[in-house]
């Protein structure tokens, strides 16, 4: 999905576009990430006036109008150390 797709779709279930949202936007649709810290340390060297609140928000938001589902990931390691 693209930027442009996201934001009409925020806009259809009428919320506002702002700067921030925009810039996490394009840091969530270019990347893979695996929390939300992860998506919060890239935005914030964007712009430092992010929250931690507003990534959380703004993951909730993209689940609410149907962008984003929510999904609980679990995956075995490549390798392991093994006490000696």
């Amino acid at each position: 999905m693209s930027q442009e797709q996201v934001e009409k779709a925020l806009q259809k279930n009428g919320k506002r576009i702002t700067q921030q949202r925009k810039i996490l936007l394009d840091v969530i649709l270019n990347g893979q990430w695996e929390c939300c810290k992860e998506i919060y340390y890239e935005a914030v060297k964007r712009d430092p006036t992010i929250g931690m609140a507003t990534v959380y928000r703004m993951m909730t938001t993209l689940e609410e109008v149907g962008v984003m589902e929510r999904r609980c990931v679990f995956r075995v390691r490549d390798e392991i150390e093994l006490p000696s």
